[in-house]
């Protein structure tokens, strides 16, 4: 379901504490903003409340500083924290890759679509291939080689076009380099990433052909946050997809790709319509 043209995004979080529905939707309702969709999340364990809330303002001059303003007085009596995102907002992003494109491609589509709400910046990559692709959108493409001698010093290079576009989101549309855990600590929470999910696990090289030879019965993916635990930071979207013995090593290659673009794009598709919080090691996630 698209978001109307003219809807905003109110995002929220505090301790779990009595009236924290009220206090959004009671200052929505003096505001003159009418409720479109809400969903709301109270974590018994942490004692942590999340509440996502998208609303169309009925007057036509309708101010988000002097709304910002007026409801922080009532967030701060709740230890609340909360976000406005306008209407019309697309999210910069960063996309990194190396040789496979089938993420990259499926992206770039929604993109010119406008089926996700960004603005790619620029493409960056450890391998000149998919230049060609980038060139055809009119975007550039920054080719950093990287061997284990030049890791700092491309990582420091791939830093500075993260600085200087000033976007928001990086996405590793299969990109296949290991960061360091200085760069994962500086994207902490704005970086994501895309891997298979092959049960039982399968790394190494060729891991379709492997999960093949033991008749695996499931191939899916996982994208999640970037940190220092290799493909184990915190998970937005999984996805999976049935195989059985007509399928060859191959068809597993072909289904696995297809399930890494849509769980990739539903990842990012989540994060830039703000319905993603970070909770420590987990995510709260208010599907569509």
């Amino acid at each position: 379901m698209n978001r109307s043209a003219d809807t905003w995004i109110m995002t929220a979080q505090c301790p779990s504490w009595l009236g924290t529905v009220d206090v959004v939707t009671r200052f929505l309702k003096e505001s003159r903003c009418y409720i479109t969709e809400q969903q709301s999340f109270d974590d018994r364990l942490a004692e942590h409340f999340f509440i996502r809330t998208e609303f169309r303002p009925l007057d036509a001059d309708f101010d988000p500083e002097d709304f910002h303003a007026r409801f922080a007085p009532r967030a701060a009596e709740f230890g609340m924290t909360f976000d406005l995102t306008a209407p019309d907002s697309r999210v910069p992003v960063v996309i990194m890759v190396s040789k496979a494109d089938h993420c990259l491609n499926d992206l770039l589509y929604r993109y010119r679509t406008g089926q996700l709400p960004i603005e790619i910046r620029a493409v960056v990559s450890n391998h000149p291939d998919l230049k060609p692709l980038a060139d055809w959108h009119g975007l550039p493409y920054y080719h950093f080689p990287v061997t284990a001698e030049t890791k700092a010093e491309q990582e420091a290079r791939v830093w500075g076009v993260i600085e200087e576009t000033g976007v928001e989101l990086v996405i590793l549309a299969r990109y296949m380099q290991v960061l360091s855990s200085e760069l994962c600590e500086r994207l902490a929470g704005r970086a994501i990433n895309i891997h298979h999910s092959l049960l039982p696990g399968f790394k190494g090289a060729k891991p379709y052909h492997q999960a093949y030879a033991k008749g695996v019965k499931l191939v899916g993916a996982t994208a999640h946050y970037i940190n220092d635990d290799l493909d184990e930071g915190p998970i937005i979207t999984q996805g999976v997809e049935t195989v059985s013995h007509v399928d060859y090593p191959e068809d597993l290659v072909e289904k696995g790709r297809d399930i890494e673009r849509l769980t990739l794009a539903r990842a990012v598709a989540y994060h830039v319509e703000r319905r993603v919080f970070l909770n420590d090691q987990r995510t709260v996630v208010f599907t569509r």
